[in-house]
């Protein structure tokens, strides 16, 4: 249920799914704070749809330094956010067959390697005994054995205890309608009523474009597009620890899902409009062929299946700091699939430019500087 809705904040955050819940964690304790979600309850979209696990080579070499610095924060939270870890061990394989694929992998475990990634080189034989009934093609592999998965829905919630705990308020059915500048801020317009702000905070997602024209923003480009998930039963035993197996080439990735159950996508990428996104069945179909080009593993049924809208920034690495043209405008967005594995970071970051005190440790040593709108120009 929402709260009700302060007149005035220091910051409205736009969205209350991971990526807004984590900067208002990080940062209700030192300024006021209001999180405002279209939504029934917060985490519909993106963050309610993830398959999420922390995998440090995903999203590539630019993305890394936020997922490693992020890793500590998952594996070993602190005790007032979290009484237990949100990461459960998973390893993971990122796999090629021959020819200009092997070449990729060689390639893929250098450039991680340089960044100091823990990768190590696999052949056949090696995927074979942690991958069953695998096809005799595939003889090239990747293996990061601190690949985890993520409890999504419980972090989530620990950043919504956190920012609460902090003096947040979170109104949800709370439809972002538009703001002007004014003397001192904004004057906002949220589900009918008028209110004031000094900062706002673009955590919309797939909507951050449209968030950003509404307060008279140039748009940085963000995409959204559909992912596709299903989850099948298997006519063979496979293990629920089976590692995420992911193509090289980025046409699929697979784990495991349960006792003889998986979880399996195409890795599409369809562009789409901001939505509630909906699976093709022609996506499903597509992932459980290139799924059983790997491995021999008869399908029993589709239990469940359903898309996300992942959103990317034209260099497809994350957007969060001040807009250069209007610094009272700060955008947090462009999180493509590695939102909530990179969540721990954005948060602190972000947070500390708005007034927290800045991080220490691994997430201080990050380069915020890397990932601020102003890359992209005046847009």
């Amino acid at each position: 249920m929402s709260d009700p809705r302060p007149s005035s904040t220091d910051v409205l955050i736009v969205g209350a799914g991971i990526a807004g819940a984590s900067v208002a964690a990080a940062l209700a304790p030192h300024r006021r704070v209001l999180m405002v979600e279209a939504e029934e309850a917060p985490g519909y979209h993106a963050t309610g749809r993830s398959a999420a696990f922390w995998h440090e080579s995903y999203g590539g070499p630019g993305v890394q330094p936020l997922s490693a610095a992020s890793f500590d924060a998952l594996a070993r939270p602190a005790a007032d956010f979290s009484d237990k870890p949100f990461l459960t061990p998973r390893t993971a394989l990122t796999i090629g067959r021959g020819g200009a694929e092997t070449a990729a992998v060689d390639a893929f475990v250098a450039e991680f390697r340089a960044k100091g990634v823990v990768v190590d080189r696999m052949g056949f034989d090696a995927m074979a005994a942690l991958i069953p009934d695998l096809r005799p093609e595939w003889t090239a592999a990747a293996y990061e054995a601190a690949c985890s998965d993520i409890d999504v829905g419980a972090l989530h919630a620990a950043y919504l205890r956190a920012a609460k705990r902090g003096g947040a308020v979170l109104a949800t059915r709370a439809r972002f309608d538009g703001a002007r500048r004014v003397t001192g801020g904004w004057e906002v317009s949220v589900g009918g009523e008028t209110l004031r702000t000094e900062l706002i905070v673009d955590a919309a997602g797939a909507w951050a474009d449209m968030v950003a024209a509404r307060c008279g923003i140039a748009p940085v480009g963000i995409q959204p597009y559909r992912r596709t998930v299903a989850q099948l039963r298997l006519d063979v035993p496979i293990t629920a620890d089976l590692p995420l197996i992911v193509h090289v080439g980025g046409d699929f990735y697979f784990k495991g899902a349960g006792e003889g159950r998986v979880w399996l996508s195409p890795h599409d990428e369809t562009p789409s409009e901001p939505c509630d996104a909906a699976p093709e069945e022609w996506d499903v179909a597509v992932a459980i062929e290139r799924m059983q080009s790997v491995v021999d593993w008869p399908v029993a049924a589709v239990e469940r299946k359903w898309a996300g809208l992942r959103s990317f920034a034209p260099d497809r690495l994350p957007v969060f700091g001040a807009d250069p043209a209007e610094p009272a405008f700060i955008w947090c967005a462009g999180q493509g699939g590695f939102g909530i594995q990179t969540s721990p970071a954005i948060g602190a970051l972000l947070a500390a430019q708005l007034g927290a005190p800045a991080p220490g440790g691994a997430i201080g040593a990050v380069d915020a500087f890397a990932y601020a709108p102003g890359r992209f120009g005046a847009h």
